[in-house]
């Protein structure tokens, strides 16, 4: 379907959705385009509800204390706990529920009215989280074990005949060192990405038809619409998956850190 001479038609969503131009500071340092202001926009509403919903907690929580504790104790229990250890855990939940409470706020933006974009759509936010996450993985491997001892775990693994090391040796270290924040990063982009696009694409295409499309094509915006709302509905899921699955992931790489042995 072609556009008009006079801009109208069916405009297909593409990679430059995630590169709007700048709202306020352009060309400086400190420039805000519409997907920085909605990162703003999330981690202040962010704050702002979990101060609300604590701010007077008490021994029998209310309805947003509740909502609060549960996320928090699905964090502590179904992932921290899980993987390290109460002990352990303990030394890194706090780090560990910040992050899933970010990927999921930051997810979530992509379903909200006004916003409709998610934070972790452009690759800034999801690269800094890996790299925050690269930094607890190394930094508490290297505390408990040392740094030689630390390489030695992690590029000779223990039961290889020697001979093997000259393969197994690089894999070990693009592993560790590249792989896991490479695609932590990835994975959550990715799939951002993705949603977003689907979504433009269904609602975009409900407007044309709906608008612009002639006769019967009318009634095939039903279509559309309702792919739209079911997509959203599955993006929603995927807020949720995707902040489990990365946050589930650095623990794992964390446990892995504090092994002495693989």
């Amino acid at each position: 379907m072609a556009e008009s001479d006079h801009g109208g038609g069916f405009h297909v969503p593409s990679i430059s959705e995630f590169f709007p131009p700048a709202i306020f500071f352009e060309g400086t340092p400190f420039e805000i385009n519409r997907i920085t202001l909605v990162r703003i926009v999330v981690a202040l509403a962010l704050v702002l509800w979990l101060w609300l919903s604590t701010r007077h907690a008490k021994l029998v929580p209310g309805r947003a204390q509740s909502v609060v504790e549960l996320v928090l104790d699905f964090v502590r229990v179904q992932i921290v706990e899980s993987v390290l250890g109460e002990k352990v855990g303990r030394k890194y939940l706090p780090m560990l529920t910040a992050l899933f409470l970010i990927i999921l706020a930051m997810n979530l933006a992509g379903v909200v009215p006004f916003l409709n974009i998610a934070g972790t759509s452009v690759v800034g936010l999801p690269v800094l989280l890996a790299l925050w996450v690269y930094v607890v993985y190394l930094g508490a491997g290297i505390k408990k074990q040392g740094l030689g001892k630390f390489l030695k775990n992690s590029l000779f693994p223990s039961g290889v005949p020697p001979f093997m090391y000259v393969l197994i040796t690089p894999i070990e270290f693009l592993q560790v060192f590249v792989l896991r924040p490479f695609t932590l990063a990835l994975r959550l982009l990715a799939n951002m990405m993705a949603g977003h696009l689907m979504l433009v694409l269904c609602f975009a295409a409900t407007h044309f038809l709906l608008l612009e499309g002639g006769g019967l094509i009318k009634a095939t915006s039903a279509l559309t619409i309702l792919g739209g709302f079911g997509i959203t509905l599955f993006e929603i899921f995927v807020a949720f998956l995707q902040a489990f699955i990365f946050t589930l992931l650095a623990t794992v790489y964390i446990q892995m850190s504090l092994e002495e042995e693989h």
